[in-house]
């Protein structure tokens, strides 16, 4: 039987929650995770409508990309909207859960499926997440140093790449003298105890550091072991780096005015539609892209020598005086239209993974605007100022 915890499983080594925004709220929701989850379902937001039709279609598990509890509530209350949501979930045993800004930074993640659909192969991010590992040594007596090594593996040490249970190790003569106090697992108080060992090295994420130490402490055989942790510097190529945004080059120049109709072509339909900013008839060739509300970083994409910058949510004022300092061309979609793509790329890894499951995408637009409107005698350009 697959399992709630199954899917979270998959979905964190996919989309690791480490990689989400200090401010996100993502992960499980509501439900169990040992309930049963033999039918996922997904959709970008868990409004209302969303809960009634995973109750409907049977599902043991709804995967959305928008956290529900995003924003603090003092009430999950029936008749609240959330609570409502909450209440319909769990009574139909419904269990909920969220792949937000971990998703945004994660590759591939919903800035990969956004670049993809552009037109461009995603290259570095436009922030960056690149963290260095630690090196660490211990020593340990060698007929310890199996058993030592297999906990430390086991909290994720010594991972490289598409390599696991890396490091490397060299024998030496260790001494030390234990005092009338300590607990000495070999030698004496008070005498001098030489030993055989081996110098373990090996690498772990510096995220895990509070983890591999205590899996250290715990497997050594020392009172007291002897180990040293040293933070390096990132080297991971910034092509290949977790983090929002994704810059890339459409395979020809073309003009802006015909981008911004291949975006349009791509996307998801809207009542939004897509709007941009710039001279139509401009070359442009390299793309950022931004999934969601992307405004924040029109000042980092100024600076990355980009010809146009496609995001959504996008403002009047930062808009305006970005493109008067200089700023790259800009397309603005509609929210749901940048993102709704990663529900897909999600379905397909659960369905991977989890191949007893029954995976698939609710058909659902939730993107909240519904009407668009022009004068009845507007031409494309024309200015109704009054």
């Amino acid at each position: 039987m697959t399992t709630v915890a199954d899917a979270i499983a998959v979905l964190d080594r996919a989309y690791p929650p480490h990689l989400a925004e200090s401010w996100d709220k993502v992960g499980l929701i509501c439900g169990d995770p040992a309930d049963p989850a033999d039918t996922i379902l997904l959709a970008l937001d868990c409004t209302q409508e969303v809960a009634d039709a995973a109750v409907a279609a049977g599902a043991d598990m709804l995967v959305v990309h928008h956290p529900l509890l995003l924003r603090g509530v003092s009430s999950v209350a029936a008749n609240t909207p959330k609570g409502k949501i909450i209440h319909t979930l769990i009574r139909n045993g419904v269990a909920l859960f969220a792949a937000h800004t971990n998703a945004d930074s994660a590759r591939p993640g919903v800035n990969d499926q956004l670049a993809h659909l552009v037109g461009i192969t995603p290259g570095r991010p436009i922030k960056p997440i690149r963290r260095g590992l630690d090196k660490w040594g211990v020593q340990v007596p060698v007929d310890q140093a199996p058993a030592l090594k297999s906990a430390l593996f086991a909290a994720g040490a010594g991972n490289i790449g598409e390599y696991s249970e890396c490091a490397f190790a060299w024998e030496g003569a260790g001494q030390f003298r234990p005092s009338t106090s300590a607990q000495p697992a070999i030698g004496n108080r008070d005498e001098l105890t030489k030993v055989t060992e081996l110098r373990i090295e090996f690498v772990a994420p510096s995220r895990l550091r509070e983890a591999i130490m205590g899996a250290l402490r715990t497997a050594h055989p020392y009172e007291e072991p002897a180990f040293d942790v040293v933070a390096t510097e990132p080297t991971q190529p910034l092509e290949e780096a977790y983090g929002l945004g994704r810059i890339g080059d459409l395979p020809h120049p073309m003009r802006f005015a015909d981008f911004v109709q291949q975006v349009a072509n791509a996307l998801p339909v809207t009542e939004w539609g897509i709007r941009a900013a710039g001279d139509p008839d401009q070359m442009v060739q390299t793309i950022a892209v931004s999934s969601g509300s992307g405004d924040s970083f029109l000042d980092a994409v100024t600076g990355l020598g980009v010809d146009v910058y496609v995001t959504s949510d996008l403002r009047h004022h930062p808009a305006d005086e970005h493109l008067r300092g200089g700023g790259p061309l800009l397309i603005d979609t509609a929210h749901w239209a940048s993102e709704y793509s990663w529900t897909s790329q999600a379905a397909d890894i659960l369905a991977t993974a989890l191949p007893h499951s029954n995976v698939s995408v609710l058909p659902i637009r939730t993107d909240p605007w519904t009407i668009s409107a022009h004068p009845t005698d507007y031409t494309q350009g024309d200015s109704h100022e009054t």
